[in-house]
């Protein structure tokens, strides 16, 4: 199996996940804007740690981000992976 059919692209990533927000470089380029719908948020599972405080778990692919850092891309994804 060639490596590109051993990793899979964004796209099929996203399959398996719940589209919470985008993730953007700010227009002075000197911060991440994040912007998360709030009815997909509150569809978002959480975990609680052991003092107590709820999290909900989000993630970011990292080769996208970097594309948006580089200003290859203007926006990606942030999402909660779904088992």
């Amino acid at each position: 199996m060639s490596k590109k059919n051993q990793q899979p692209n964004e796209a099929q990533e996203m399959n398996n996940n719940l589209l919470v927000g985008y993730v953007r470089k700010s227009n002075a380029g000197a911060a991440l804007k994040v912007s998360i719908n709030t009815s997909a948020f509150s569809d978002c599972s959480t975990y609680v740690t052991s003092d107590g405080q709820a999290y909900v778990p989000l993630v970011i692919s990292l080769n996208a981000l970097g594309k948006v850092l580089s200003g290859e891309r203007a926006v990606t994804t942030l999402s909660q992976l779904q088992d």
